[in-house]
């Protein structure tokens, strides 16, 4: 919104620079985005939020400023001389929508003459980057730009039978609108094929229409059509003034594609209380530089009427919410120029005697997003001034808890850090497109009714979507080394149901090791992710690796993983591997990358279990001793976790460690054999070990290796 200083004076005798006001607007929450100074003074760039359509428009700026300095606002009551002939006679208007259109007014002027604006007017439309076009239509911009109400002129002897019918939009209609773009409605199966085909309407938008009915000649809240627009035959007008559902225009304007100044303040919830002040303002001003004859009252159908709500807010609360008072005028003042009225009620005693006052207030047409005390009580501090309140934290009513996982969840992210991997934060909102890249198969995607964008439309069903955004996203902007992880859920639907689970993502691509002085520069590679994902596995007791993976890793280097439950069974885990190369060329990723992803709570519980098993022991005083056995199986499916666990299992205390040094398969050894070396580490907390002691303990580790899968030691 373009704030003209001069336009802005005319409504509050303000005195201050434009960058003081501009400072002092920043500070009651309307952001600034710069002061341009031009041929026709000042012009302040408010950036409005989008819960504020009062100051879509030069007098609801003026309103907030009065408020801040305590100047009167000056009020706009326009009263343009009428003629005897009544406009109800002169047009009809029939909602038949009232759920898309809750208020149209209709005003109508005879013997106007269109022509060029006077500079004054064009020069204000300029300033406000509107293009001038003619005193007619640039009058209904004018006004839309004062009172922040979008308006609309017909040229009247176009619009047949002189009636107006708001309504749905039908299959098959078609209207051409005054961008010159032709609109048409299509069936949901037609829309499928072609969905951009002539910009289809939905059958949710509201039509403007005249005659019977049956021919469109705008769409309501944003755009006219061609077939009654005005030109320089024009004599006679007719001025519509209503008011539009901010939700149905709000989408009206997506499908479209089409944003209007019109559609920016009808799809914010504009006033509808204003619409007939603006309709009467607008022809005000067309007498003045079109001339004409303005016909007596207004054709109104308002069925969406608002009752006046009334909202309570007592110093109690705002004492609690703000931590500091508020001088009873200075409270009664700031909400008074907003428009609150409040009116004083009641008293109640606190508990150190004083008073505590309360207000009743009445909710202004024009602030509809006000709805609690809460509400009133950010108007109280915004308006009186953050900078007034002392900086001081509230005091605590409780400790603070940590969350369970917040241990284990502190563990792993210190061991990616250490790793070498940096933390990230992704929006989960993908396209459905890159999300059934990833997505496992059978799994429902989360998608959102009201989406932002198409390219926002899911919810991601796993967190390789975002992790291979952010890859990609670094390799195209140069940085070819890039190691990742994220902390998040994915979404997937069950049912009627999104269900979501907490999962962690982790991505890698370039070198796992830069160029030095003494050392080559090393490709990252699937070894390092297992290396990674085998530290973290120390947290939790340790993985297990299966040959597998989903559909968008490379078959060769791909893997579930596992983490064990007891000897036979084991908990999916994850998947981790490196992204095929389909995927990769679909993407245009030029180098490896290295995904995988785990399941949180799993690896949560598990770091639980092992905490609870972990015990702590003093560091040993006597020497280690390292034994090598190589050892010769059958190629029956044994691991060496079993092998391990089997001698783990004899409960000998001396067993220190227990390490896989080589696996050898081929000549000098049996057909269907293998042949595997493993080194065992001894070490004695009682003494130093002796050399009969280290052959009875190598004796028994080889009795159950032997007994289950009958190992025999490899001869020399």
């Amino acid at each position: 919104m373009k704030v003209v200083y001069n336009w802005l004076k005319e409504f509050v005798a303000v005195s201050a620079t434009p960058q003081e006001l501009a400072s002092r607007l920043a500070l009651s929450g309307t952001n600034i985005g710069g002061i341009e100074n031009g041929p026709h003074g000042a012009v302040i760039d408010a950036e409005v939020s989008s819960n504020r359509p009062d100051c879509l428009g030069h007098y609801g700026i003026a309103r907030e400023v009065g408020a801040i300095y305590k100047l009167p606002l000056k009020h706009v009551s326009p009263k343009p001389p009428e003629s005897a002939a009544r406009a109800v006679d002169a047009v009809r208007v029939e909602i038949q929508a009232p759920e898309l259109c809750g208020r149209f007014t209709a005003r109508v002027i005879r013997g106007v003459k269109i022509q060029p604006s006077p500079k004054w007017l064009k020069d204000r439309l300029e300033a406000s980057g509107v293009a001038s076009i003619s005193n007619i239509v640039d009058v209904s911009n004018y006004v839309m730009l004062e009172l922040g109400h979008a308006l609309h002129a017909f040229d009247y002897d176009k619009v047949r039978d002189h009636k107006i019918v708001v309504r749905n939009a039908k299959p098959g209609e078609k209207i051409r609108t005054l961008d010159g773009v032709e609109r048409q409605f299509a069936p949901h199966k037609e829309r499928q094929l072609a969905p951009d085909k002539d910009r289809q309407l939905d059958s949710s938008i509201c039509m403007i229409c005249d005659g019977d009915g049956s021919r469109a000649v705008g769409i309501g809240g944003i755009m006219g059509g061609t077939e009654t627009e005005i030109s320089f035959s024009t004599k006679n007008v007719l001025i519509e003034c209503a008011w539009f559902e901010p939700i149905a225009i709000r989408r009206a304007t997506r499908f479209l594609k089409l944003h209007t100044e019109a559609s920016t303040r009808f799809g914010r919830d504009a006033d509808p209380e204003m619409a007939e002040l603006a309709s009467r303002r607008c022809a005000e001003l067309i007498l003045q530089l079109a001339g004409g004859e303005l016909l007596s009252g207004v054709v109104d159908i308002f069925p969406g009427k608002r009752a006046p709500k009334k909202i309570r807010v007592t110093r109690a609360e705002i004492l609690r919410v703000m931590g500091a008072d508020v001088p009873d005028k200075e409270i009664e003042a700031g909400l008074g120029a907003l428009g609150f009225a409040p009116v004083r009620i009641d008293q109640n005693r606190g508990a150190a005697g004083s008073l505590l006052a309360a207000w009743e207030c009445t909710q202004p047409s024009w602030r509809a997003e006000v709805e609690r005390e809460i509400d009133l009580i950010e108007e109280i501090a915004r308006i009186y001034g953050l900078d007034k309140f002392p900086p001081r934290l509230p005091a605590a009513r409780q400790g603070a808890a940590r969350l369970p996982q917040f241990e284990s969840e502190t563990r792993l992210r210190e061991r990616l850090i250490g790793l070498g991997y940096l933390e990230i934060l992704t929006i989960p909102h993908v396209a459905e497109e890159r999300d059934a890249l990833f997505r496992p198969e059978g799994v429902v995607p989360a998608r959102l009714s009201n989406p932002l964008s198409e390219e926002a439309s899911v919810l991601r069903s796993t967190g390789i979507v975002t992790m291979a955004a952010a890859l990609e996203w670094n390799l195209n902007h140069g940085q070819r080394n890039a190691r990742l992880f994220e902390i998040g859920r994915h979404y997937r639907l069950q049912g009627f149901e999104s269900v979501e689970a907490r999962v962690l993502t982790i991505g890698a691509t370039g070198e796992a090791r830069e160029k030095g002085l003494y050392d080559s520069a090393r490709e990252y590679s699937f070894a390092d992710l297992k290396g990674d994902l085998d530290a973290i596995g120390e947290l939790t007791g340790g993985f297990n690796w299966k040959h597998d993976g989903a559909h968008w890793l490379s078959p060769a280097r791909a893997a579930h993983l596992s983490i064990p439950e007891n000897s036979r069974d084991a908990l999916a885990l994850g998947v981790a591997g490196q992204l095929s190369k389909r995927i990769a060329d679909k993407l245009k990723l030029r180098q490896e990358i290295f995904l995988a992803e785990l399941d949180l709570d799993l690896l949560y519980s598990s770091y639980y279990r092992v905490k609870q098993t972990r015990r702590y022991k003093p560091l040993p005083r006597f020497p280690a001793v390292e034994r090598d056995f190589s050892l010769v199986f059958k190629d029956s499916g044994v691991t060496f976790r079993q092998i391990a666990g089997a001698i783990y299992h004899l409960n000998i205390p001396e067993i220190e460690s227990i390490q896989a040094m080589d696996l050898y398969r081929g000549k000098n050894l049996p057909p269907g054999t293998f042949s595997l070396m493993i080194r065992v580490t001894l070490q004695s907390r009682e003494g130093t070990l002796t050399e009969s002691r280290i052959a009875e303990i190598s004796a028994k580790l080889l009795e159950p290796l032997k007994y289950t899968w009958g190992a025999e030691l490899r001869a020399s």
